[in-house]
């Protein structure tokens, strides 16, 4: 027993990091209109944030889970020395975007640190990350600047004129309005707990189950579960320590956004989110989604010209294609070299 906890020390702390930075990034996409709005003290954000993920992950988790648990690399290759570095792959990509002040997909890093120790193990399930996990990828923000775009060109400016201005006094007087944004923001939270604790608690459940042996292998949900309870109240930390920086600002370097347009874009993304996580079992960008639908509603006021040659929607472009890629070929490296 010792040597077991010795084994999986390095790697639990490392996982528990990485879920309190994915903490500190994920509160504002969750919590930044209801916080401008007044709807919601700062002081209960985390509380809120941490209690919502942690019932995503348990109740809509299970699928993204196993596909980042055994469905890309099987199970015997998570040892700890692996899985440690996987990690740190992942942890360095997001702090290297967290210090440009880019917010970066953990999934994709996650998905291509496991992709790279499993190039390198000859152990890649190329089906599952070619055909399944990359094309939804790219369908998905499609999909939610489409929305957003058709809503925010066709829909947004017939509500202005007729039943409400979108700015957050005007929100103030609306009960309505403001319960749908504390929904919308609840609702966030549960959609990250379903797809993105994976990214922490998924390679070390793998990683438990195959210290452990055969037997845990063949019942590995109860090992999910233990590693989800582990690493969810991390992001509570992580919102805590880093989130209220972020609450107010996200979104604003690419376009002004009031309190209603930020709900819907919120409402958009959590439930493509939720869709990828419960039918598809696919870890989702959800940074990708929620730029996706802010591109769309800077084009809506801005037009396409001025949006795409904004310095930060080039930075984005930039930071999302590369990040992943360090990520992959970072493990694909070291664990070639140190093995």
């Amino acid at each position: 027993m010792s040597e077991l906890f010795t084994g999986l020390t390095i790697p639990f702390l490392l996982a528990m990091f990485l879920a309190v930075n994915m903490g500190g990034s994920g509160t504002a996409p969750a919590f930044s209109a209801a916080y401008g709005a007044s709807v919601i003290k700062r002081s209960v954000i985390p509380g809120l944030f941490g209690v919502m993920v942690l019932a995503g992950a348990l109740l809509a988790g299970e699928e993204v889970s196993l596909t980042l648990g055994k469905g890309l690399l099987e199970q015997r290759f998570f040892t700890p020395f692996i899985t440690s570095i996987m990690l740190f792959s992942i942890g360095s990509t997001l702090l290297v975007s967290n210090l440009i002040g880019v917010p970066q997909s953990t999934s994709q890093s996650t998905v291509l640190a496991i992709a790279g120790a499993a190039t390198a193990l000859e152990g890649l399930n190329t089906r599952k990350l070619f055909y399944e996990i990359i094309p939804m990828w790219v369908v998905l923000p499609v999909v939610a600047f489409g929305i957003m775009l058709v809503l925010s060109l066709f829909v947004f400016p017939v509500l202005k004129r007729r039943v409400f201005t979108d700015d957050y006094a005007h929100l103030r007087n609306h009960p309505l309005l403001k319960a749908l944004l504390i929904f919308a923001s609840l609702y966030v939270a549960f959609s990250i707990g379903a797809n993105n604790v994976a990214n922490a608690a998924a390679p070390i459940a793998s990683l438990t189950a195959n210290e452990i042996g055969a037997e845990a292998i063949g019942n590995f949900l109860p090992i999910i579960i233990l590693s989800v309870l582990i690493v969810a109240p991390c992001f509570a930390i992580g919102s805590s320590l880093l989130g209220h920086k972020v609450t107010q600002t996200t979104g604003k370097e690419i376009v002004e956004v009031g309190p209603f347009a930020a709900t819907v874009i919120a409402l958009i993304v959590a439930s493509l989110l939720l869709y990828a996580s419960v039918t598809r079992g696919i870890p989702t960008s959800l940074v990708q989604l929620n730029g996706a639908a802010f591109i769309a509603l800077s084009i809506s006021k801005q037009g396409w010209r001025k949006t795409f040659t904004n310095r930060t929607v080039k930075l984005f472009f930039s930071v999302w294609c590369v990040a992943p890629a360090i990520a992959y070929a970072l493990t694909y490296l070291l664990i070639s070299v140190l093995m």
